[in-house]
């Protein structure tokens, strides 16, 4: 697969001409799944061995079984990276959200204001820890945990919201980093 270059980090980072097969049959399943390779992806492909390590991780924090229905985890990574202003992940998670949750309104809602979505205890919960921990993780203490599991979460769940919201913290500053740029195409998914 040979993927044009295009402006999708301030760093231009080069993109492979020769990707190995497995990563060819990758991001010829994204391309059939969401009609586009997100430039994430491109981005990382640079060098393969980064681009797996973070594609594996995302599949199993995303994707995975979890105690977190993929919507919530979604919501987490919008609330978190609405706190960090990352343009990447509010156009392309704000759009999952959009369409996992079938409400465009309540997508935005997460987006600029979490705190403004008609939202049940449990999604309160969450997204006050994940948001409490993206801005003052040296603050974090067992009333925290207490305050998720009061809202009905294990703790392998306390495990999944942290793991989530610290995956997208990092992500969110390689994107800023980096100026990556999300596809158009977010923009306009799951709007009606």
């Amino acid at each position: 697969m040979n993927l044009p270059e295009n402006d999708i980090t301030a760093l231009n980072l080069p993109i492979l001409d020769n990707l190995s097969k497995e990563t060819q049959a990758y991001f010829a399943k994204c391309d059939k799944k969401l009609g586009m390779i997100p430039n994430v992806l491109r981005a990382y492909a640079f060098d393969e061995s980064k681009l797996w390590a973070f594609a594996n991780l995302y599949n199993d924090l995303m994707l995975a079984p979890s105690g977190l229905s993929k919507l919530e985890r979604e919501m987490i990574a919008v609330a978190v990276s609405a706190v960090n202003f990352c343009y990447y992940c509010l156009a392309a998670h704000g759009a999952a959200v959009r369409q996992l949750s079938g409400d465009p309104a309540f997508g935005e809602q997460i987006a600029m204001n979490w705190r403004a979505a008609n939202l049940n205890e449990r999604q309160t919960a969450m997204l006050e820890f994940a948001v409490k921990l993206t801005e003052t993780p040296a603050k974090m203490v067992e009333a925290d945990r207490q305050a998720l599991r009061d809202a009905g979460f294990a703790n392998r769940d306390i495990w999944d919201i942290s793991s989530v919201a610290a995956f997208f913290n990092m992500s969110n500053r390689v994107a800023a980093a980096t100026d990556l740029r999300p596809n158009p195409e977010y923009h306009a998914m799951a709007r009606t």
